[in-house]
């Protein structure tokens, strides 16, 4: 797993090498992240000027990105960001717990009963699915690399990644393996959180275990697209994103070797 080593953030990794069709994941084009407002101006360096970023996917709500305020990446000439919340706007709701308020762990319960999480994910392409076609999207049009993440780098994140990878052939047990990494990182993951106070009431609701990241549940989601959408690229064909961003989104992603 290539984990980049920053100071403010502790999710980040970059996603290149995994297997895909035609060859493999670029390195230094696709990353992945928690949230960014605590990079050090080191950080900023690594990420900008060693990496390239060009592009920020922001998957958070409207309400943590007020709460939480400008990263120090906002202040970066060159740094397109793109917001795109995958969650309804309702209220002052996070999504750090989501799967914990009553009326959403319903919904997503009624969406997959075997797993309320994989409902949660399956919840993101039926609520908000311009914000999850338009991320997949903002990937294949950035000019350098592009980071997508949202508070914990986990749910949010985990969804659009995995449909990222998988559009350009990238194996499910690849895609699965990568999504369950989260787990090695997840107690430093809530220790940076249940220090702000965006999430610091949500996350006393619950155990450190119920927060984890299941290989079983990134299994049953993929399985769920393929069963219901007819699979990754199908679904998102349905959602616009056509034939001509998918060879966008294999030019920039995928290398041969």
């Amino acid at each position: 797993m290539a984990w980049i080593e920053l100071d403010g953030v502790v999710n980040a990794r970059d996603l290149g090498g995994l297997p895909a069709d035609g060859g493999r994941v670029a390195r230094n084009v696709l990353l992945r992240s928690d949230n960014l407002q605590d990079l050090s101006p080191a950080d900023v360096a690594r990420l900008v000027d060693d990496i390239g970023l060009t592009t920020v996917i922001d998957l958070r709500s409207t309400v943590e990105v007020e709460s939480e305020g400008p990263s120090p990446l906002d202040r970066v000439a060159g740094v397109e960001h793109v917001h795109l919340s995958v969650l309804p706007e309702v209220g002052k709701r996070t999504d750090v717990v989501a799967e914990a308020l009553l009326l959403k762990r319903e919904r997503d319960a009624s969406r997959y009963p075997d797993d309320v999480m994989c409902g949660h994910y399956l919840g993101y392409l039926e609520d908000r699915p311009e914000s999850v076609a338009s991320a997949v999207r903002a990937i294949a049009d950035a000019r350098g690399a592009a980071l997508v993440h949202c508070a914990a780098g986990k749910d949010r994140t985990g969804v659009v990644i995995a449909l990222a990878l998988s559009a350009v052939g990238v194996p499910p047990e690849e895609v699965i393996a990568d999504y369950a990494a989260t787990d090695e990182k997840i107690e430093a993951i809530l220790r940076r959180l249940m220090s702000s106070q965006t999430y610091e009431e949500d996350l006393k609701k619950g155990t450190i275990d119920r927060h984890r990241p299941r290989a079983e549940t990134m299994k049953s989601f993929l399985e769920q697209v393929q069963e219901r959408y007819g699979g990754v690229r199908q679904w998102l064909a349905d959602h616009g994103f056509g034939p001509d961003d998918l060879r966008r989104l294999q030019a920039k992603l995928v290398v041969e070797g």
